[in-house]
């Protein structure tokens, strides 16, 4: 999952003790992970609509976020595709997200979502390539795939979200691990696009970046409007980006 958004809430104090909180929370199975990947028949046969109002993918849509990266200035776009991605026979929606780094493309990931028939909306898994300067691929680490090689998907967003509610979002060992916990259903946030009293603010994390704690703030009938990392950056490199565009859908 890509570089997306950045948060406007709260004092230094806060924001330390919610990464607090996080860091300090179990690592265990029982604790960071949500329910098994389900069988397809989980999911509406034929359908790729993700339509749960924290996190819904109309077709066409386009997300733009700007912000910071490594130090440097950055633009996210992210582009829900036409098309449909068969995983473990399961129809996936098709995500395409591009990351400019100082206006050059640094990142491109294709990314794979499905809503089972309870409105729970699973991560199936992504495509992701760094590149160099030269447009040449440097590394595909993260890339993982639901039921290949033993990879897992994850939920992204329930049908139902609560406050202390936590989920593993995928399971590839040593590739990709991440994990949240919803901190908060009526926060504060603005950004270029959007301002909302009633957003929900999330932590995660992975324990493949130990110490390193991020905050996102989803907005009800938008989805991702905001991210700030708040643990684990050197100063002056915290990544952030807020949402600036929507578009289409």
């Amino acid at each position: 999952m890509a570089f997306e958004a950045r948060r406007t809430i709260g004092t230094a104090a806060a924001l330390a003790a919610s990464a607090t909180l996080l860091l300090g929370a179990s690592s265990s199975s029982a604790a960071g992970k949500g329910p098994p990947m389900p069988k397809a028949s989980h999911f509406n046969r034929g359908s790729s609509k993700v339509s749960n109002p924290w996190f819904p993918l109309a077709r066409g849509s386009v997300y733009v976020y700007d912000g910071q990266k490594d130090g440097k200035p950055a633009r996210d776009v992210m582009t829900v595709a036409p098309k449909v991605k068969r995983i473990t026979g399961i129809c996936a929606a098709v995500v395409h997200d591009r990351l400019f780094l100082e206006g050059r493309l640094s990142e491109r990931t294709t990314d794979w979502y499905a809503q089972d028939r309870h409105g729970t909306v699973w991560y199936l898994g992504e495509k992701t390539a760094e590149l160099n300067a030269r447009g040449k691929v440097t590394s595909t680490e993260g890339s993982f795939m639901n039921g290949r090689d033993g990879a897992s998907g994850g939920i992204f967003m329930p049908a139902h979200p609560a406050v202390g509610q936590r989920f593993q979002q995928e399971a590839f060992r040593g590739q990709a691990e991440d994990r949240f916990r919803i901190l908060d259903l009526a926060a504060t946030i603005a950004t270029p696009a959007v301002s909302s009293t009633s957003a929900m603010l999330t932590a995660e994390k992975t324990p493949l970046e130990p110490g390193v704690v991020d905050h996102k703030y989803y907005v009800r009938g938008i989805g991702t409007v905001s991210e700030q990392q708040v643990a684990g950056a050197p100063p002056g490199q915290a990544e952030v980006s807020q949402l600036v565009s929507l578009r289409g859908g």
